[in-house]
């Protein structure tokens, strides 16, 4: 099983993108490097311009790949949110106790990301300091409804969706699953948001990690504690 799943590809979905990333060193290049810019100018500041300068190419050379800087920014928040789905599964499938898998769901979901040397183009630990200060940006839009329709986002809520299932193994009667689960989820992006700008009125410090309370109040809203 273990060697399956390193072995597996991070896929997303194909309307996002006009030509897969992934099917070229260009391809490759471009998510490489706008996930470096992105990271180093803000989200607001990058064009394609600029990363056609920083990969040595125009930037018509980026549009074939993606429709407009949007797109690339669903794109990289759709591979997170599937190589996350990825650790889950890796870390959580030989489990048997199911309060112990859901302690290790909430660990892989809000603790601080290493670099993945699997996925060689991409790093993981700048793409997910993406994720935390402009993975909003990504649905915060008015055509959220549609390209939820069009199955932009399920990805993102296919990992809700399993760390929801997971609380329901462990408390059946629960009424409110989903909404923990998201809730965990969007919460630990808050929590490592307000431990880097905004410490004062976070108790989660060099210390206490966003995982660390979330594991304590999943724990005790589902009376899970012995």
């Amino acid at each position: 099983m273990y060697s399956l799943l390193t072995n597996v590809k991070i896929s997303v979905t194909e309307k996002i993108y006009v030509k897969d990333p992934e099917s070229s060193d260009l391809g490759k290049r471009i998510i490489q490097e706008s996930i470096l810019l992105i990271h180093d100018i803000g989200f607001e500041a990058f064009t394609f311009k600029k990363l056609g300068s920083k990969i040595g190419s125009n930037e018509s050379s980026v549009y074939r790949y993606f429709e407009n800087k949007h797109k690339l920014l669903l794109y990289l928040s759709s591979w997170y949110w599937a190589w996350i789905e990825y650790q889950i599964v890796l870390e959580t499938h030989s489990i048997q106790d199911n309060k112990e898998k859901l302690i290790k769901a909430i660990e892989v979901l809000c603790r601080t990301i290493e670099e993945d040397s699997n996925f060689s183009h991409i790093n993981e630990v700048v793409l997910n300091a993406i994720i935390i200060n402009e993975n909003s940006k990504s649905f915060l839009t008015k055509a959220v409804d549609a390209q939820n329709k069009e199955g932009y986002f399920n990805i993102y809520k296919r990992v809700v969706n399993r760390l929801k299932d997971i609380i329901v193994e462990n408390a059946p009667i629960y009424k409110y699953p989903a909404s923990l689960a998201s809730t965990i989820i969007e919460g630990s992006l808050h929590q490592h948001y307000l431990k880097d700008h905004f410490w004062s009125i976070t108790d989660c410090k060099e210390n206490v990690s966003p995982a660390s309370f979330f594991k304590n109040l999943t724990l005790n809203v589902l009376n899970l504690h012995e």
